[in-house]
């Protein structure tokens, strides 16, 4: 590239920024929040407009408004808990999401809501009726649409500072690194083991920590696995077989809605310990919870395990 042409670039960028900073400083508003304190907000009706006029993203938008100060209104409820620095960079974060049914489909949702920037989603699955009593994005309308894709309908639908990336694909080790790379945390929300391996496999050699999840019945299971962590084969061992899905504990017990919603909350929780730095991680810990008889109960492993 030529140098008049790396100017023209940088000039028409530096531009861009100074424009957008206009209009998110013109559009937005003070009000004060439910308790009663001063808060700069900008509403998603002017969100949506500034993103049309600027020819970018509402995610670039929420981005740039957070880093002038200025609270996306639809997060003046997290102010307390997640800071403004700290809602900033869950913007600018990426997190993979391997399973978009039961376990998956809720997790898209609370870090979508939560505020969780960019979002991949990657089911090779379709919708059917038996997904209804428990998979948070089915619905009669999305029967026989792809997972993934229908994904991206709801989340935007929710919340368009999120940019979903779906990927109707089956996870195995030729596609693994090019589907999760990039992402600062990446969601095991599948439901046979070969692939949680493969998925484990392809997060330790990139470097990225995984939140594993697994359940069946009123019973489930968490564990958070950096890339140093002896990981999931403490709780299934270090060679699994394929297995029948039919034989499996989510198909001999069935998976009434009220588990999966209950582990993926603990997922999208250990997502957000990750992003943030902060709080307590179940690493190195199962976490088995029984909804049934109430008991939530942590089994710890030690080096020889």
């Amino acid at each position: 590239m030529p140098p008049e042409a790396r100017l023209t670039l940088g000039t028409s960028t530096f531009r861009g920024s100074l424009d957008m900073k206009h209009l998110l400083q013109s559009r937005s508003k003070k009000i004060s929040d439910p308790a009663g304190r001063e808060v700069e907000i900008l509403e998603d009706s002017q969100a949506l407009k500034i993103a049309a006029e600027s020819g970018c993203s509402v995610h670039d938008v929420y981005v740039e408004a957070l880093g002038l100060g200025i609270y996306p209104y639809r997060y003046i409820r997290n102010r307390e808990t997640i800071s403004r620095e700290e809602q900033l960079r869950l913007s600018k974060s990426r997190v993979a999401v391997v399973g978009a049914g039961g376990l998956g489909g809720q997790v898209i949702l609370l870090l979508a809501r939560v505020g969780v920037g960019q979002i991949v989603v990657v089911d090779y699955d379709r919708f059917d009726e038996t997904n209804l009593n428990r998979q948070a994005l089915s619905s009669q309308r999305a029967i026989g649409k792809s997972k993934s894709e229908e994904a991206v309908m709801v989340v935007g639908a929710i919340n368009p500072g999120v940019i979903v990336t779906p990927h109707q694909v089956r996870i195995d080790p030729s596609n693994a690194k090019e589907v999760l790379g990039g992402s600062d945390v990446i969601v095991d929300a599948l439901d046979n083991i070969p692939a949680r391996f493969t998925i484990e496999d392809a997060s330790k050699s990139m470097g990225i920590p995984l939140v594993h999840g697994a359940l069946a019945g009123l019973e489930g299971q968490l564990m958070t696995v950096f890339p140093d962590d002896p990981g999931i084969k403490r709780l299934y061992g270090s060679s699994v077989a394929g297995g029948e899905r039919s034989k499996s504990p989510e198909a001999i017990l069935g998976v009434p809605a009220l588990m999966p919603s209950f582990i993926a909350t603990l997922q999208a929780m250990e997502v957000l310990k990750i992003i943030l730095k902060r709080g307590r991680l179940f690493r190195n810990v199962m976490v088995h919870v029984d909804l049934e008889s109430g008991k939530m109960n942590e089994f710890t492993f030690g080096d020889s395990d």
